[in-house]
């Protein structure tokens, strides 16, 4: 789950402490382990400015708070305030932003080459999916790692995310794939034929941002027609 950390504190000597921030980042350059950061300087108090720093867990965070220089930037720092600073920690329970990058983290696992990667740093083990070539709901990590090997077992592709909207918890990907037929696919011998396939897939996403549903659409139809199945 990501974490943040917000650093309230008050001081009247901003320049000497942003030469400081800026001496510690070079000298932790590699170690440091937060993702993001951002200082804000409060419009109606000029001496009030409040840090937050986005890191990818808990435990991560605090590998970074062991650091030998984050321990000497804490007593320096305290010297330059106006008070002790005061530190909130955070479990972040809803980020649309990271919902959209397991949207694509997730592509990305599924068109992996050789053997499927675990899927469970973005799927929810109650995974419920919905999709057009498949009579029953995949329901569960397992029915959703079959349903995924169909695909692999007849295609070698690759995903392309052409846009992304995200809204409360849910995330659609529109999507463009590159595959070649080169296995059985519903009873399909390979043909070695390259076919582009477009669509989108919803997701719906839990509060620590893995995947308990999804809605696959794509043209199943166009698909079937390249490959020789059916008549145009």
């Amino acid at each position: 789950m990501t974490f943040v950390q917000i650093i309230d504190c008050r001081t009247s000597r901003f320049d000497e402490m942003n030469r400081l921030m800026d001496r510690w980042a070079e000298q932790t350059k590699g170690k440091r382990t937060a993702t993001h950061s951002i200082l804000g300087k409060d419009r109606s108090d000029g001496d009030h400015f409040m840090e937050i720093v986005e890191f990818p867990s808990y435990d991560v965070a605090m590998r970074n708070s062991h650091l030998p220089e984050t321990d000497r930037l804490f007593h320096e720092m305290v010297a330059l305030c106006d008070g002790m600073p005061t530190f909130t920690d955070l479990d972040v329970v809803r980020d649309e932003q990271l919902c959209k990058a397991a949207a694509r983290r997730f592509l990305e696992l599924i068109g992996t080459p050789g053997e499927l990667p675990p899927l469970d740093e973005v799927i929810a083990e109650e995974c419920h999916s919905h999709d057009p070539s498949d009579v029953q709901d995949s329901i569960g990590m397992d029915a959703v790692r079959r349903g995924i090997g169909m695909w692999r077992q007849g295609f070698d592709f690759a995903f392309t995310v052409e846009d992304q909207i995200a809204e409360g918890d849910r995330v659609c990907t529109r999507w463009s794939c590159d595959a070649t037929h080169t296995g059985d696919f519903m009873g399909l011998q390979p043909t070695g034929i390259d076919v582009r396939i477009t669509g989108t897939l919803i997701q719906r996403f839990r509060e620590d941002g893995k995947v308990v549903e999804d809605w696959w659409q794509y043209d199943m139809l166009g698909l079937m027609e390249r490959l020789g199945a059916v008549e145009e």
